[in-house]
């Protein structure tokens, strides 16, 4: 068991974003969270990044609770989120947005390797390196912040709606890459709204209402789902 999240309850002032939320992660898994807007998937993502205290539960990553734990600390665990909207730096290149993911690796000659890796799996920030990071396209954007993410050498990846404002044809180049990235052995948690997708590359998936797992199963068995179906796979077309 990698990751395992017990019973938290999170809240936004006097709003209850989760409401008891249970799940875990094994080693080397893909596994999605789907759910409406509004379900509590990103909150989430920031609770196990420590961007959010949960009043009640615990969070285990690899045996240790890291629930009280501050961020960049979880960072350096090996637990890296990509967060939604990509948030890469505007007004810094390309190298340096990847520059700054590498700030918890000491080992400078790894972050020389580093860039090299990234740098044949996506070919295009290559091209791009010395251009600001706001001239690049959306999907460009999006490889930044997964490469960035990268840089950091998560053992646990969270992908918070890679998909999103993508083009069809770069939406499935992106799926590719994080089939790529968790073959190569980074495990990885993935919050998107397009269902379909993440649950065609995922090994399990939880449906999240309302801030609790209402459906829990492996992915393909969710694709064939009923309910899943009608209420997040387009009502089976």
């Amino acid at each position: 068991m990698m990751l395992q999240v017990e019973n938290i309850q999170v809240y936004y002032g006097a709003i209850n974003a989760l409401r008891g939320l249970s799940f875990h992660l094994e080693e080397g898994e893909i596994v999605a969270l789907i759910g409406a807007n509004g379900a509590g998937k990103s909150s989430t993502l920031k609770t196990i990044s420590g961007l959010l205290r949960p009043r009640v539960g615990e969070i285990h990553f690899q045996g240790e609770n890291i629930t009280q734990t501050p961020p960049a600390e979880i960072v350096r665990k090996g637990i890296v989120q990509v967060p939604e909207g990509r948030r890469i730096f505007p007004k810094m290149t390309v190298w340096e947005n990847l520059e700054i993911g590498a700030y918890t690796v000491e080992d400078k000659a790894q972050t020389a390797q580093d860039y090299e890796d990234i740098f044949v799996r996506f070919p295009r920030l290559k091209e791009r390196r010395n251009q600001l990071g706001g001239t690049l396209s959306g999907g460009e954007q999006q490889m930044l912040a997964i490469a960035r993410g990268l840089m950091a050498h998560p053992k646990l990846l969270l992908l918070d709606e890679p998909s999103m404002g993508l083009a069809p044809l770069l939406v499935e180049q992106i799926f590719e890459i994080i089939q790529d990235i968790n073959t190569q052995g980074t495990s990885i948690l993935l919050v998107e709204q397009n269902a379909q997708m993440a649950l065609s590359i995922a090994d399990r998936g939880y449906v999240l209402e309302t801030g609790a797992v209402t459906i829990e199963d492996e992915a393909l068995k969710l694709l064939e789902n009923p309910k899943v179906i009608n209420a997040y796979l387009g009502g089976g077309h």
